[in-house]
C-alpha cells in the first residue's frame, strides 16, 4: 500500500498546520511556496485556548516548543492610560484550562515546520492552478513538475487565487477602513506585565509581551485604501508618542533594525462567506476561506481550527486495494465526503467569528468625540467577569466532529 497525497498550497500557519497533522494521519505531504524561503521577519500571534487545544490534539506543544511566559493582565486602555476593562490571565487559565500565549509568528512557523519531513517543504513554488478538481486532481506549478494529488489544501492566503479560480461569482474582499502597522521589538528594561490594546478616536495600539521577551506592537488607523507613508516609524510617533507609557519608549525601539521591519497592510475581510469551504478535493482554510478583521485576535486561530477538523476528518493515508486509493466509492469517496463534513463543521463558526470580528472593528474606528465617550463609558460599566464570559463562545469553542 502506498500513502495518499495532500498538496498543501502555502506555508503559513494554517497551511503548515494542516500538513502536520495530515503527516500525522499517514499522509504523504508535499507544501507549496512561492516564497523562496521561510520569512526571516514578522509579527507576533496571539494563540487563545482554542488554537492551543487545537494544536494539542495533534501532538504540537507551544509552550515546550518556544516558551509558555504569559503576561499578568490583559485589557483595553485609553491614550491617557486609563484602563477601560482588565482581565488577569490566572482568571482566564482558571476558565478555560489554559491562558493564552503570544508567540513570534516565525518561531511558531519554524516549529510546525521542523514536524515535517525536510522534503515536504518546497519554498520557491508558485501554485499557478489546479486541474481536475473533481477527479484526482492536479497542482500545476511555475516550475514544474505538476503534482497528481489526492487533496489540495488552499491554505494561500488572504487574496487566494486558488478561490478566485474556483468561486469566480465570490465578491471577494472587503476594506474594513483601516491599516495596520506590526512590528517587534526588543525592550528588556521596561518589564511591561501587561497585554493590552489602546483604543483612540479611529486609532488603536497594542502592545503584546512574547513568550521570548520581545514584544509585538500593532496600531491601526482610519484612512483611505492604498494610503502611503514615507516612513513608518515617523508616521507611528506622530500619531502615537503622546499615549500613555509605555507606548512612548517602545516606539523608541521601532525601525532600529531599518523600516523593513515594520510591516503595514490595508485591513480586509471576505466580503460575504464561501457557498462551500470544499470544491471536489480542494479544501480552503484559513485567511483564504474566510478572511477576518484582526480584532478578536482570532484568524489564526481559526485557521488551526480549520486544519485540525480537516486533518480529522480526512481518511488515514494509507491507501486500501480498491480503486480512488481505497475510498471504495470511485472518484467520490471517502475524501469527498470528508471535505463535505468539513464545509459542515466549519462554515457556520468560522463565519460567525467573521462577523463578530467586523462588529467589534467598528467600534475601535469611532471618531466622534461624544461616540467614543459613550463607548468608553460603556466598556468601563461592564463587569470583567462578563466580559470574560463573551468569550466563551470563541475560546470553549473548538471541537473534533465526531
Amino acid at each position: 500500500m502506498t500513502n495518499r497525497h495532500a498538496v498543501v498550497v502555502g506555508a503559513g500557519i494554517g497551511g503548515l498546520t494542516a500538513a502536520v497533522a495530515l503527516h500525522r494521519r499517514g499522509w504523504h505531504v508535499t507544501v507549496c511556496e512561492r516564497a523562496p524561503e521561510p520569512p526571516v521577519t514578522g509579527a507576533g500571534i496571539g494563540l487563545a485556548p482554542n488554537a492551543l487545544r487545537a494544536l494539542d490534539a495533534v501532538g504540537v506543544d507551544v509552550s515546550r516548543a518556544i516558551g509558555g511566559a504569559v503576561p499578568a493582565v490583559m485589557g483595553v486602555r485609553r491614550p491617557d492610560g486609563r484602563w477601560l476593562t482588565r482581565t488577569g490571565t490566572a482568571d482566564m487559565a482558571a476558565r478555560y484550562g489554559m491562558a493564552p500565549l503570544a508567540v513570534p509568528r516565525r518561531a511558531l512557523t519554524a516549529t510546525l515546520a521542523a514536524a515535517l519531513p525536510p522534503s515536504a517543504l518546497r519554498y520557491g513554488t508558485e501554485v499557478t492552478g489546479v486541474d481536475g478538481a473533481e477527479g484526482r486532481p492536479t497542482v500545476r506549478t511555475a516550475a514544474g513538475p505538476d503534482l497528481p494529488a489526492d487533496l489540495v489544501v488552499a491554505a494561500d492566503g488572504i487574496h487566494s487565487p486558488l478561490r478566485r479560480a474556483h468561486f469566480p461569482a465570490h465578491p471577494g474582499l472587503h476594506y474594513i477602513g483601516e491599516t495596520a502597522w506590526r512590528t517587534i521589538v526588543d525592550a528588556p528594561d521596561l518589564r511591561i506585565p501587561a497585554m493590552s490594546e489602546t483604543w483612540g478616536r479611529g486609532e488603536r495600539f497594542g502592545v503584546t509581551p512574547l513568550v521570548d521577551g520581545r514584544y509585538y506592537l500593532y496600531a491601526t488607523a482610519v484612512v483611505p485604501p492604498d494610503t502611503r507613508f514615507a516612513d513608518p516609524r515617523t508616521e507611528l510617533r506622530q500619531r502615537f508618542g503622546s499615549w500613555h507609557d509605555p507606548i512612548p519608549a517602545l516606539l523608541e525601539r521601532v525601525g532600529r533594525q531599518g523600516a523593513a521591519d515594520v510591516l503595514r497592510n490595508d485591513l480586509y475581510d471576505l466580503a460575504a462567506p464561501l457557498p462551500y469551504l470544499h470544491h471536489g478535493r480542494i479544501a480552503w482554510l484559513g485567511d483564504a476561506a474566510h478572511a477576518m478583521a484582526p480584532n478578536l485576535g482570532q484568524g489564526g486561530c481559526q485557521a488551526i481550527e480549520d486544519a485540525v477538523v480537516l486533518a480529522h476528518l480526512l481518511p488515514a493515508g494509507k491507501r486500501g486495494a480498491g480503486g480512488d486509493g481505497g475510498d471504495g466509492a470511485g472518484r467520490n469517496g471517502a475524501v469527498v465526503a470528508a471535505l463535505a463534513a468539513y464545509t459542515a463543521a466549519r462554515r457556520a463558526r468560522t463565519d460567525a467569528v467573521r462577523l463578530r470580528a467586523r462588529r467589534v472593528g467598528r467600534l475601535g474606528v469611532l471618531r466622534n468625540p461624544v461616540v467614543v465617550a459613550v463607548r468608553d463609558l460603556a466598556f468601563r460599566a461592564t463587569p470583567a467577569r462578563l466580559a470574560l464570559r463573551g468569550m466563551d463562545d470563541l475560546f470553549n469553542g473548538f471541537r473534533l466532529p465526531a
